[in-house]
């Protein structure tokens, strides 16, 4: 399953230091056997006991696929995709449909995104060390080696590059680890990144340069419903705003239109969705482009020449690919695209193809050219599902269930994807597995994982959008925000109602997972509703959120004050110490599953320790398992897959 990073250190440390901390409250309450403790590698398994062999082995079967993700067109037409072929996702290069994937990047930690430029032969990548956030930008040559353009405890990313290839704009914290600045590089001349819009307490993002290469278009976030356009002058560092009066709204992209004046924005503007407008900032025009829809466009790209403006469209979860030809003003059709995830939809250089990556439950990612003028669809990377027969794969039904409160006298109804299991003979067991962000949502993704679980563990798994997921309009969105958080977890309550009068599920055998805020989530579900549930798997979640709020990284920590609330105000630290799990983890009953990278900058390590700590000394069953070299996300191949069968070993526990 995806679960989309202090400071790198011991676990033995950071637990050392806080049973100091807690020691006069923990004295009496030490159990009486320590828990069993193990290392394998950069991993501590701590009260696991070792997975049964034979279930390992049936579980890396799923795990042997891969997928390729598409990156950027290189000038010679050629495409970039990240894939694995050993521990992490590296750079390839593929020259046509079907060709073999040419490696370019040899590093142990996974590259993270990658642009080419347009002119020239130039790469830029970013990449950070044993998941800690701290992402550099990496220029990659004609000859091919990889030279460092930032480097430091600082986080940097979203290099686009100019025209003439010889320049790439970023974003980095190093002024002040809190902000966001705008710099520029001459990758050419080799000279050290130069700062050009910063100076605020602002959060940053360069977007696009003009044609002639003088202008940046750069974004002011403040939150996912508030942003601003500005052009800056790359010769002074001069901002203009876009519009002299811009409209409130969420920014999720926008760059220059093929003219050099007007800017394509996505924006949710208009209300409830996303859509894609133009705006002319000498004319003041400003047209929708996407017709009305009642779902969030959520990426697009415009041709060279203007003809062609590709986009995709979030319907349920479902992504749905427009080509408009604005010429002939029709949508063309594309067929033959896997029904699921389409993400990254990028023209070539000379606007003539258009690419992509696809995916869909039973396939997985790949990268795929559609060329508009002769209608053609084209996949160029085949990815490979392992040992598996393509047949027995599942795909999941959209389902729909009432929660606790009335929208128009009605019961608001939310989503969810359920994955069953082909051949069940009676009611299933059943897995909830609840996403991060919180501003993310469960969509139809190839998860090797879940086909696991659903073929050979006989789980039926159910993936819920509660509320304050992403893909229903900016209201539903913002019904879990601030005093409105445990409303979220009321919708778990009511999935649990729903399961519990299904007959193809066996309401005695439910069990609960998620990574970060689906963490929190998994606890909090535990704790509220544990005479439901057999047992949880919490990876990386947040245990106290005043703990989670002070210690998360500085530059990510105003931006999650404005989703959870300022801890600092005293109401509303009362509130959050009374819903966070570590609050009331004694209620914490039924067998846990803690997961946690040691360098992660985002939900600490502490969050864990803490939590399994309290507890273990309440006399709780914990599962804790921690990875030294990972971060908010196990991304090396063999920490993950460790992961997986410690989860695998766990669920099958909760089946019986």
């Amino acid at each position: 399953m995806t679960f989309r990073t202090p400071r790198p250190g011991s676990c033995a440390l950071g637990a050392l230091a806080l049973s100091l901390l807690l020691a006069p409250h923990l004295e009496a309450q030490t159990p009486a056997t320590s828990p069993t403790h193990r290392e394998q590698g950069a991993l501590v398994f701590e009260g696991i006991p070792p997975t049964d062999p034979a279930l390992a082995e049936r579980l890396q079967r799923y795990l042997s696929s891969r997928g390729a993700t598409f990156l950027d067109w290189t000038a010679d037409g050629a495409l970039l995709v990240k894939t694995r072929f050993g521990e992490s996702e590296q750079l390839h290069r593929v020259a046509g449909p079907g060709a073999a994937r040419e490696q370019l990047t040899f590093f142990a930690d996974p590259v993270e995104w990658a642009h080419a430029a347009h002119a020239g032969e130039g790469i830029v990548f970013w990449k950070d060390q044993g998941g800690d956030d701290n992402f550099q930008i990496w220029s990659l040559g004609a000859n091919g080696q990889p030279r460092a353009l930032t480097s430091g405890n600082f986080i940097h990313g979203s290099p686009v590059w100019s025209h003439d290839g010889k320049r790439v704009a970023f974003y980095g914290n190093e002024r002040d680890g809190l902000s966001y600045d705008v710099y520029v590089a001459d990758v050419a001349a080799g000279t050290p990144p130069q700062l050009l819009v910063g100076g605020r307490d602002d959060t940053w993002y360069p977007l696009d340069w003009s044609a002639d290469d003088s202008r940046l278009l750069v974004w002011r976030y403040a939150s996912s419903s508030e942003s601003y356009l500005y052009l800056a002058d790359v010769a002074t560092g001069s901002l203009t705003p876009l519009e002299v009066k811009p409209s409130p709204g969420g920014i999720r992209r926008a760059k220059f239109g093929p003219d050099g004046r007007g800017v394509y924005v996505l924006t949710d503007e208009d209300g409830e969705f996303a859509a894609l407008r133009y705006k002319d900032p000498v004319t003041h025009e400003n047209r929708r482009v996407t017709p009305e829809l009642s779902w969030d466009v959520e990426d697009f790209d415009v041709s060279a020449d203007g003809r062609y403006v590709a986009y995709v469209v979030n319907e349920d979860g479902r992504s749905r690919l427009n080509v408009l030809d604005t010429i002939a003003r029709a949508d063309l059709a594309v067929a033959g695209v896997p029904g699921g995830h389409l993400g990254n939809v990028r023209f070539d250089p000379k606007g003539k193809r258009l690419a992509f990556s696809a995916e869909s439950p039973t396939t997985p990612r790949d990268a795929w050219v559609f060329e508009p003028e002769q209608g053609k669809l084209e996949r160029w990377t085949h990815s490979e599902i392992g040992p598996l027969d393509p047949k027995a794969l599942v795909a999941p039904e959209l389902v729909r269930f009432p929660t606790w409160d009335r929208v128009n006298g009605h019961p608001r109804q939310l989503s969810a994807w359920v994955y069953r299991p082909a051949h069940a003979t009676g009611p299933t067991p059943v897995v909830i597995s609840l996403h991060g962000g919180p501003e993310a949502q469960a969509r139809p993704d190839f998860d090797p994982f879940v086909q696991f679980l659903v073929n050979e563990l006989g789980y039926s798994v159910i993936e819920p959008n509660v509320r304050g997921s992403t893909g229903y309009g900016r209201s539903f969105e913002a019904l879990d925000n601030g005093v409105l958080r445990e409303d979220a977890l009321r919708d778990v309550g009511s999935l649990l109602v729903w399961i519990g009068v299904q007959p193809g599920f066996d309401r005695g055998h439910v069990a609960v997972m998620g990574g970060s805020y689906g963490g929190y989530l998994t606890l909090a579900a535990l704790i509220s509703y544990g005479e439901r549930l057999k047992g949880g798997i919490d990876v990386a979640g947040i245990s106290d959120f005043v703990s989670f709020l002070r210690n998360t990284s500085a530059y990510r920590r105003d931006l999650r004050r404005g989703e959870y609330g300022d801890e600092r105000e005293l109401h509303t630290r009362v509130f959050l110490e009374h819903i966070s799990p570590l609050s009331n983890a004694a209620r914490i009953k039924k067998p846990l599953l803690v997961v946690a990278g040691v360098n992660d900058p985002r939900v600490p390590l502490s969050e864990s320790e803490q939590l399994v700590w309290r507890i273990r000394n309440a006399g709780g069953e914990v599962w804790y398992l921690t990875a030294k070299e990972e971060g908010h996300d196990f991304r090396r191949k063999s920490d993950r897959d460790a992961y997986l069968e410690v989860a695998a070993s766990f669920l099958e526990k909760l089946r019986h």
